[in-house]
């Protein structure tokens, strides 16, 4: 492993959790503040950063047979076209449980 390496894999991990509390609108600081929006936008980043850096490293062409690489992507890719329906579904149901057992 060499340190561009870990600087491929840094930032797409660190992409998930800015992305996925910024959907979900939790409290999590962030290089551009705090914020739903800032936290989606710093997600977004570390993904563009990472993607960069592994084509810079391996090449376009790597991408599909890097399996780890593949994997971790795709996962995140999944989450950044699904994200908003997901919450959309678990945020409606939760309240809408929550306001039956208050009554």
């Amino acid at each position: 492993m060499t340190i561009i390496d870990f600087l491929i894999g840094m930032p797409l991990m660190n992409a998930m959790p800015h992305f996925v509390l910024g959907t979900w609108k939790g409290r999590m600081f962030s290089a551009f503040g705090f914020g739903d929006v800032k936290n989606i936008l710093y997600g977004l980043l570390n993904f563009l950063i990472s993607i960069s850096l592994f084509v810079y490293k391996y090449g376009v062409e790597q991408l599909a047979s890097n399996g780890l690489y593949a994997g971790a992507l795709t996962i995140l890719v999944i989450y950044f076209l699904t994200g908003w329906y997901w919450y959309s579904i678990f945020h409606k149901k939760h309240y809408s449980t929550s306001s039956v057992k208050g009554e």
